[in-house]
């Protein structure tokens, strides 16, 4: 029963919201200052039961040192989340919209807020972190700073929610990967996504033959991401992440990939994520 996972950033960050959607208000979880940390701590037994880590955003595109870090790690992929960001501004109680001078966030959520803090009389301070300010702000006691962050953070800091919803684009997912260290060997019930590496021979018209292999088998292809071969003179391998029906399926094509591909391996087989809020 997994009981404690790594993420990276504060208690009351979006790694959080997405760890409570997947495993259930009691997890535990141990905060990391870098994804690298995340997943080392992740890995070992001792520490810790899994990770939650961010792979990629609907604004921004693929965390690419991600994709990396998984390739290097002895960690199984067992699910996703996919979590709809909201971003919340949060005062301490009794604090009204008129009492605020400053609002504190990391630079990405003051962006993403824009359209309604232009409309202010605020002055904007960066922070390292959105639950980080939301903690600030409760510590300090202020009765002029308000922080930009996740509900959950204006729950565990006692913060009041004084405008909810305020990012400027509704449509900004983040997907995050819930990974267990791979001798766990934990099997999915009625999995229907796989994620997976492959590098080739680059010789002519390979990826399309690979690509061609996987359409045919009838699974879809649904994410794939070009990486740099570290040491190589632009060569790529492609992260892909392939959507089926049964295992069956997914396991013909996946021996067919395997044979045709110099290097592979399977992140893991599990059910695809719907969309949760945030």
């Amino acid at each position: 029963m997994i009981k404690k996972v790594t993420i990276q950033g504060y208690e009351g960050s979006f790694h959080q919201v997405a760890a409570v959607h997947y495993f259930g208000k009691g997890v535990e979880v141990i905060t990391c200052d870098t994804f690298r940390e995340v997943v080392k701590i992740g890995a070992d037994t001792k520490k810790a039961d899994g990770a939650v880590m961010a792979i990629e955003n609907s604004l921004a595109g693929s965390i690419l040192p991600n994709y990396n870090l998984l390739l290097k790690s002895n960690l199984q992929v067992i699910g996703e989340v996919n979590l709809s960001i909201s971003q919340n501004l949060m005062v301490n109680p009794g604090v009204k919209l008129t009492d605020i001078k400053e609002v504190h966030s990391h630079p990405m959520a003051i962006l993403q807020c824009l359209d309604f803090l232009e409309l202010q009389d605020f002055k904007l301070v960066e922070s390292e972190d959105t639950a980080l300010s939301a903690k600030k702000v409760h510590q300090h006691k202020s009765k002029h700073i308000a922080a930009i962050a996740s509900k959950l953070a204006a729950q565990l800091y006692n913060l009041e929610i004084i405008k909810s919803d305020i990012h400027t684009l509704k449509n900004n997912i983040t997907r995050f990967l819930i990974l267990v260290p791979a001798k766990t060997k934990v099997e999915i019930e009625n999995a229907n996504k796989a994620s997976i590496y492959f590098q080739t021979d680059h010789s002519k018209g390979i990826l399309s033959k690979v690509l061609a292999k996987i359409a045919l088998g009838g699974v879809n292809l649904s994410k794939l991401q070009s990486m740099p071969i570290p040491g190589s003179t632009f060569k790529y391998g492609f992260y892909a992440d392939l959507e089926f029906e049964n295992n069956k399926q997914i396991e013909k094509v996946l021996e067919a990939v395997k044979s045709m591909t110099n290097s592979f391996k399977v992140f893991g087989l599990y059910k695809k994520g719907k969309v949760v809020k945030g």
